[in-house]
């Protein structure tokens, strides 16, 4: 049914066009040809473009994502002597590692985003700051990375992200069509054959860092081959967890035992059994209210690996899905099974209003109602959040702006708010939203309150929802604000014990006793730290014990800092300073650290840095540069980094740069992670979350005689390296 949905939604889309175009051309081709033999000297074909190279994944490009389309691709493993295989490595291991599913009902989702491989396919990165993105990971169990290709690989930007957030992820192998027949012929031709591409699909999920799959046959498959095609989910299923445990393969609900292609809409006795040798199965669109229990009480004690589908489009899914998927969701919650939630990109695809931003928000609040919260964090230590959605205008580093540029790549995420949607937003004093058009002090987000509040009221906002636990060591809570006139944002911390209970604790800027009442205690923060390349940026810090407790909920409070004297208190009251005022406050971020998590950088010395596959270019009076840049630590032992910022200098002829000086950027310069001094490595270039980065087609002014690559690793509580002791490849241009 997922090929007949993905049929049906062309006439509801522009892909409409390209479903004409290819039919149309069918057709017409021959007739064309046949033209073209007649009448040889009527063709104008010497005038139009030469059309472009077929992708070749062995030559050095733009590192992107891309499936695998053929039996035979999969069968030679040529895809890890890809030049892109490096970088389609998700590099963030799921927490906690090798984790069963929790015994519940769980939320799958399956992305189907425009057939999949569009903004996300960039590895390193695209140009497009309204491209889709899922940021309510707290939502959700299981992630599918969907499109209509024979092996869908997930790109890695997803995998890291979902990981980040405790979310398992899933690539996509499917049949269809008379070419799909005939994949499925060859696959289960014998007992070995199975097995072997069995094994194939499971080296990929292992190198590649993602969880398992989703297998989608969607095709009718001879009678004489099931006991191989059982064969094929069987073992798939044993290699994936001995080599991953905690992996997933999910069975769609497709052909029948008989070999029949037969949508069952439900689990019975046709599709048992290969939900039998799996860990779970998605079931078709267009069950009836009662198929949800009748399904349970045939999984029996396997019930919450039944998830019952909802196709967000609407087409025949109980409910009608779009804005009333809830409706399918309560069903299938009050029976206790699971969900599988298919195509959310509705929401984007259709342009729902006013903007995207706030219908991904409203949709999901809808799912939030229903299904509740199913992701917590923090849970480790440290815990870093930016607010950054992986899109945005801008870049940040440490309140300096870097890239003034739009820009995407999901890998960017960091922790997500829990932010609570308001049905009316006309009731609320204060908006609060993660803006990727105010300043950051971190990547391309922030967390922007904005509205009017009364002198001694308060406004509080959930953040996040954690299941940390405090130990015997001091943790550093610090974070960063941006703030107008009297707008204070505060922390409420909520710790909770089975032996002392629950205790709220408020970090604030200064002694304050308009809401403390509110609090079991008051903690006065250090005396904040104001940055000297980030103009009004403020750092605020404080330590805390708490031994024994586990931090459950952090919270934002919207205050307005009230006059420190008497004579101020008595002018503010005759002012009448109760009546609501303008609040404008910009939270840039929040991170969590032992005492003992400072990061000990290595120095450049450390590290081996190299450049390959140099490739020149340009017209005449202009030069550029394709290389690819790679690094390792030199005693042999992995990074530790989970990113790293790339830069590059350009050096002129005889030219020396002054310490704490810039030659020729174009954006501002990042200031340096530990003292706030300015220390500039010329151009931002991007991020990367493997120990690689392609450059590509560099414009390289003539006078320029060579260019410093400057790697800065980062670490997961926020940190960078000094750039001046960073690693870096020097690459002359003079004489090439």
């Amino acid at each position: 049914m997922l090929r007949l949905l993905y049929f049906l939604r062309l006439f509801k889309t522009r892909r409409t066009l390209l479903y004409l175009h290819n039919f149309f051309t069918s057709i017409l081709k021959p007739i064309t040809n046949l033209i073209a033999k007649i009448m040889p000297n009527q063709s104008d074909d010497h005038n139009s473009d030469p059309p472009p190279p077929p992708f070749d994944p062995s030559k050095p490009s733009i590192p992107i994502s891309y499936p695998i389309n053929s039996l035979e691709d999969l069968d030679s493993a040529s895809y890890f002597t890809s030049f892109h295989y490096p970088f389609n490595k998700s590099t963030v291991p799921l927490h906690p590692p090798n984790s069963a599913l929790p015994p519940r009902p769980r939320l799958l989702v399956c992305h189907d985003m425009q057939g999949g491989y569009v903004d996300d396919k960039w590895i390193q990165g695209g140009h497009n700051s309204g491209a889709y993105a899922i940021w309510h990971w707290y939502l959700i169990d299981v992630f599918v990375y969907f499109s209509h290709n024979l092996v869908t690989l997930p790109p890695p930007c997803w995998t890291n992200t979902a990981h980040r957030h405790g979310v398992k992820v899933l690539g996509t192998f499917i049949t269809e069509w008379d070419e799909g027949a005939a994949i499925c012929k060859k696959l289960l031709s014998t007992k070995e054959s199975a097995h072997k591409y069995a094994e194939r699909l499971a080296e990929l999920a292992v190198a590649l860092g993602f969880d398992g799959w989703l297998l989608n046959l969607e095709v009718k498959v001879d009678i004489g081959q099931i006991p191989n095609l059982k064969e094929f989910v069987s073992h798939l299923t044993q290699t994936m967890h001995s080599s991953l445990p905690g992996s997933l393969v999910i069975w769609y609900d497709s052909v029948t035992i008989d070999g029949e292609l037969s949508w069952q809409n439900q689990l019975n006795e046709k599709n048992k059994p290969f939900f039998d040798i799996s860990d779970g199965i998605f079931i078709n669109y267009t069950w009836k209210e009662d198929y949800p229990k009748l399904s349970a009480r045939v999984a029996g004690d396997r019930k919450f690996d039944v998830y019952l589908g909802i196709d967000v489009f609407g087409r025949g899914t109980f409910g009608g899905g779009q804005w009333t998927t809830n409706v399918a969701l309560d069903v299938i919650k009050k029976d206790d099974v699971s969900a599988a939630v298919f195509a959310p990109g509705w929401v984007y695809e259709t342009k729902q209003p006013p903007d995207f931003q706030t219908a991904q928000n409203r949709w999901w609040a809808l799912v939030e109602k229903s299904w509740g919260i199913v992701q917590k964090y923090p849970k480790v230590l440290p815990f870093y959040s930016n607010f950054d959605q992986g899109r945005g205008n801008h870049i940040s580093i440490d309140g300096a702006e870097v890239l003034s540029t739009q820009w995407n790549n999901i890998s960017s995420q960091s922790f997500q708010p829990f932010l609570e949607c308001v049905d009316d937003p006309t009731s609320k004093t204060i908006d609060v939203r993660v803006d990727c058009s105010e300043v950051s002090f971190s990547g391309g987000g922030n967390l922007t309150f904005k509205g009017t509040l009364e002198a001694k009221a308060y406004v509080s906002t959930r953040l996040f929802l954690g299941e940390l636990f405090m130990g015997g060591l001091p943790v550093r809570f610090t974070y960063s604000v941006k703030s107008e006139g009297n707008s204070q944002v505060g922390l409420s911390l909520e710790f909770s014990s089975e032996m002392e209970g629950k205790k709220k604790l408020l970090l604030a800027s200064q002694e304050t006793n308009q809401f403390s009442s509110k609090f079991d205690e008051t903690i006065v923060l250090h005396q904040p730290t104001k940055s000297e390349t980030a103009p009004g940026w403020v750092i605020q810090e404080s330590n805390i014990s708490m031994n024994g407790y586990t931090l459950t909920e952090i919270r934002a409070i919207c205050y307005r800092k009230q006059p420190e004297n008497s004579e101020h208190k008595s002018e503010a009251r005759s002012k009448t300073t109760q009546d609501p005022a303008e609040y404008f406050a910009v939270l840039g971020h929040i991170s969590i650290s032992t005492s003992v998590q400072n990061t000990e950088f290595p120095p450049s010395t450390s590290w081996i840095v190299e450049g390959k596959d140099v490739e020149w270019g340009g017209s005449q009076g202009s030069k550029t540069l394709s290389l690819k840049i790679s690094w390792k630590l030199k005693d042999g032992w992995s990074s530790r980094f989970p990113r790293y910022n790339i830069y590059v200098e350009k050096l002129k002829k005889q030219a020396v740069r002054p310490q704490g000086r810039k030659l020729e950027i174009r954006a501002l310069a990042p200031p340096n992670a530990r003292n706030g001094k300015t220390e500039v490595a010329g151009e931002y270039l991007g991020e990367s979350q493997v120990e690689a980065f392609y450059v590509s087609d560099f414009i390289i002014p003539s006078a320029i005689s060579s260019l410093k690559y400057i790697i800065q690793p980062c670490d997961s509580g926020g940190a960078s390296q000094v750039l001046d002791d960073a690693p870096f490849f020097q690459f002359n241009v003079e004489g090439q």
